[in-house]
């Protein structure tokens, strides 16, 4: 099939490429490089079945494909708040644009939604029936608010067009390719003992997130993808709870050295609890998560121990 990435060459869009390209798929990677870096996929590049196009989603595009994945928008809080109106018109903007291709080829188009929608959620784990529990003019609300905007063009679409989509919610995913200062909480602690300076633990450390290894994730996307059941939305994410002290403690006893642990200031609208029910997943996909926490955890240190030293 010819497969179109938005946001291809980010963190997640590149790790899809590369198992798209092992399945002889045709891929067409397009990115603003905003948080996609070319780095990520520079190992693609001249290969027969793979198109790198630089492009902002927020304009039009069009490409005749069978298949659109929207990956595309910055998802940590430090460069989804950097120009917030930008990242509301790329969530809403550009599902509209990828939603009018898909409606024109006639192709599937998969939404990569976000366990944001759920807010800082009363109801835990969160389901898919969850409504959720969100600010809508917050810091955050950018993100938040655009993800579930996005949601809804894709289920107007799909019943007033016809248009054949998947929307997927995505919790805590990490892995080799996400950026050194992307701000969330994985990158942040190893980065941070990599580099011998404390860990920043917000709060008393107590609020709770759930990891997802990156490859897991993307075997859930090619999976609910292609799977004829369901249009979603979907929860992707491990339901492994740990506390942010936990996380922390880990980090520090997989890279050594003296860091300590600091604790910071809770920043505005961080949700409390943060946990996957993926019932419907195991039920319609038979996925669950593989890679345990401390194995990921492991693979990531490896990464950015390279990536820090190539600067």
């Amino acid at each position: 099939m010819r497969i179109l990435i938005t946001g291809g060459a980010g963190f997640l869009g590149s790790h899809l490429c590369d198992r798209l390209i092992e399945q002889k798929h045709e891929v067409i990677c397009l990115d603003n490089f905003f948080t996609g870096r070319k780095a990520n996929i520079q190992h693609l590049i001249g290969n027969p079945g793979f198109e790198l196009v630089r492009h902002d989603v927020i304009d039009p595009f069009k490409f005749e494909v069978d298949r659109i994945y929207n990956l595309a928008c910055p998802a940590s809080p430090p460069h989804y708040q950097y120009n917030p109106i930008k990242t509301m018109k790329t969530s809403v903007v550009g599902a509209i644009n990828c939603l009018g291709l898909a409606k024109r080829v006639k192709a599937r188009v998969f939404q990569a939604s976000t366990s944001e929608v759920y807010g800082d959620p009363n109801v835990h784990p969160q389901p898919e029936s969850y409504w959720g529990h969100v600010n809508p003019i917050g810091l955050r609300s950018c993100y938040d608010e655009g993800k579930r905007a996005a949601e809804t063009l894709f289920f107007d679409y799909h019943r007033e067009n016809g248009v054949d989509i998947r929307v997927i919610r995505i919790f805590n995913t990490y892995g080799p390719r996400m950026l050194p200062d992307d701000g969330r909480v994985v990158s942040n602690f190893i980065v941070q003992a990599l580099q011998g300076k404390d860990l920043t633990v917000y709060g008393e450390g107590s609020q709770t997130r759930s990891f997802c290894y990156v490859d897991d994730l993307v075997d859930g996307f090619m999976r609910f993808m292609e799977q004829e059941k369901i249009v979603g939305p979907m929860n992707l994410g491990n339901p492994g709870e740990f506390t942010m002290l936990q996380l922390a403690e880990l980090v520090l006893k997989k890279v050594g050295g003296k860091s300590k642990i600091t604790h910071l200031p809770l920043p505005s609208d961080d949700p409390k609890q943060r946990k996957p029910d993926i019932s419907l997943a195991k039920e319609t996909l038979g996925w669950e998560p593989k890679v345990p926490l401390e194995q990921g955890i492991e693979k990531t240190i490896a990464y950015f121990s390279e990536a820090l030293k190539k600067g």
